[in-house]
């Protein structure tokens, strides 16, 4: 990726997002996303995805509270934390899916969007 101008600012290479391997990821979620639908017999419109995202997004902060010992029902520490670390791949997984659908390049993005906030490339 080349050095570019974003609203006047240097936008750098982001290196360590990994940009061939978050595109595979990306790849690998849509492929696991069609297996998804075609076992259930779902038809993945809009509000599919957009509901997707948002029941992960509402899993992941259960998980996060869970760990902050702010739910009734209290799991082991190690519990919570694997909860919390698979609600977290869960909605980056819809949130690809939901990228590719719309025909986003998540590497190109995140790097116009957030490269340009740091000069050096990132190792």
């Amino acid at each position: 990726m080349k050095v570019a101008d974003v609203n006047g600012m240097t936008q750098a290479p982001v290196a360590a997002l990994g940009e061939a391997n978050l595109r595979k990821l990306t790849k690998q979620a849509a492929a696991v996303s069609d297996i998804y639908a075609a076992r259930f017999d779902i038809d993945r419109d809009a509000t599919w995805y957009l509901a997707k995202m948002t029941e992960e997004l509402g899993e992941l902060q259960s998980a996060y509270l869970a760990i902050q010992g702010a739910q009734r029902s209290a799991l082991p520490q190690s519990e919570a934390r694997q909860n919390l670390i698979e609600e977290t791949a869960d909605l980056f997984g819809f949130l690809m899916v939901f990228a590719d659908w719309q025909g986003i390049d998540l590497a190109d993005a995140f790097a116009a969007k957030w490269g340009c906030y740091h000069s050096d490339e990132i190792e």
